[in-house]
């Protein structure tokens, strides 16, 4: 039943959030990966300097850029992030991506196993301290699979921040889909992100809403974006409307490719 409740909320969610977007003027759709270089992407690691693309983490090559650890002998709390150069408000952005079926690290966290995600509505790079391990953003979670249990892709994850679905302030840090498939990994998957000029949000995988919340809000109570809690106090409980994308590394190898984004205004 909780469930179903779930999916009802999410389908009526989503026929409001549609009579929004048709509000809205779309621009053209652009991309954000030249598909040969990282050009107009900084990289942010934990434990090294905005810029610092330790140990080539993120590599352009072939169209996709990829997260790589040939480079590296352990994980060591290195969570990183590869941030486009400019904020954006409101938007549509789709990829496609796909967990590469060689394991992660040996001393990547279980929970990080098959575990990435494309953050936004983020703090700049510069604005992280060097330790910092996750931005204060939303985070559209991408999981691959790891056993025989089931592990759906397209979570909601709030470092440093809160939202509301169904009305409801979300106490919890990830917020599972209602709906989303378990990926294998090798798999390539597409995921979408609606940003409306009006605050709603809604995630899709390979095409079909699993998520749908609004009111992104800077959390001073936080625990999770470690080191962030100075730049979250000296803003305090306000609204977030705007920021950085990124793209992230959390020590299992994925790919992403045919990254584009369209912007959004309201009438």
């Amino acid at each position: 039943m909780a469930r179903r409740t779930v999916a009802i909320g999410l389908l009526l969610a989503l026929c409001a959030g549609a009579a929004n977007a048709e509000e809205t003027k779309a621009g053209p759709w652009r991309a954000l990966f030249d598909g040969k270089t990282l050009d107009g992407w900084t990289a942010k690691i934990a434990k090294h300097p905005v810029g610092d693309n330790y140990r080539q983490t993120f590599v352009a090559d072939h169209g996709v850029i990829r997260v790589s650890y040939a480079g590296y002998d352990k994980l060591d709390g290195q969570f990183g992030h590869l941030f486009y150069k400019t904020p954006f408000k409101a938007y549509r952005l789709k990829l496609t991506y796909r967990f590469l079926t060689e394991g992660g690290l040996a001393d990547t966290p279980s929970w990080a196993r098959s575990n990435s995600g494309i953050m936004f509505l983020s703090q700049s790079p510069d604005s992280m301290t060097v330790d910092q391990p996750f931005p204060v953003s939303v985070e559209f979670q991408l999981l691959g699979k790891e056993g025989d249990a089931p592990r759906p892709t397209g979570a909601v994850c709030t470092p440093g921040l809160t939202i509301t679905i169904d009305g409801a302030k979300v106490k919890e840090h990830c917020t599972p889909p209602a709906n989303a498939p378990t990926v294998p990994n090798g798999t390539w998957t597409t995921a979408e992100l609606e940003v409306l000029p009006n605050g709603e949000i809604t995630q899709k995988i390979n095409g079909v809403a699993v998520h749908h919340y609004a009111d992104v809000t800077l959390d001073p109570d936080d625990t999770v974006a470690g080191g962030a809690k100075p730049y979250i106090l000296a803003r305090g409980a306000r609204p977030v409307t705007e920021g950085y994308i990124a793209l992230q590394s959390e020590g299992h190898p994925i790919e992403f490719k045919d990254i584009q984004i369209q912007e959004l205004t309201a009438p």
